[in-house]
């Protein structure tokens, strides 16, 4: 029943991949509308539309990297307590849906996650008016907490790449 559970869970992510990925598609065709649009419009309009443009296409983005998260963990709930993909595949599954492990699972999935937050501050920030120093400050270090985190994640990752599970394998005395 444990992996019925699994299996039900897997579908839901994929059709919830699917749900999000119809928003995205029709977040792309206003894009694509104001995109058009867009060459008509005098300096001071097309300025604002330039960044409104941009908006779009980093919320546009997100979509995909949500319905990647959402594939992602559908399809390596799949492999982890339901059925082993590769051997549907001939033993050659995509490295990206080969999941070792939960945590490995979670990781990925974090990532993931973490990226998306990145390219919404990234939209955030092109709609915020800095008027004083201070929002520049705080442009700065929100920008800083983002350079840490992805440091921090890249050390996590190179260390977990050298054995291809979560840990480093110590080197051995010279």
């Amino acid at each position: 029943q444990a992996r019925l559970m699994m299996a039900v869970a897997s579908v839901a992510c994929v059709v919830l991949a699917l749900g999000a990925l119809w928003v995205t598609f029709v977040d792309m065709a206003q894009f694509a509308a104001e995109l058009v649009g867009y060459a008509g419009l005098d300096g001071a309009d097309r300025a604002e539309a330039r960044t409104e443009i941009i908006t779009d296409i980093v919320k546009v983005l997100d979509g995909f990297l949500l319905c990647a998260i959402l594939l992602i963990a559908g399809l390596g709930l799949y492999e982890l307590f339901v059925d082993d993909v590769a051997d549907r595949h001939g033993g050659r599954a995509p490295r990206l849906l080969k999941v070792h492990d939960l945590d490995d699972l979670k990781e990925r999935v974090a990532r993931l996650v973490l990226l998306i937050l990145m390219i919404e501050l990234f939209g955030y920030a092109l709609k915020i008016s800095y008027n004083t120093p201070m929002d520049l400050l705080l442009l700065a270090g929100a920008i800083l907490l983002v350079a840490l985190a992805i440091f921090l994640t890249s050390q996590r990752g190179s260390a977990g790449r050298q054995t291809g599970h979560g840990a480093a394998t110590p080197s051995p005395p010279p």
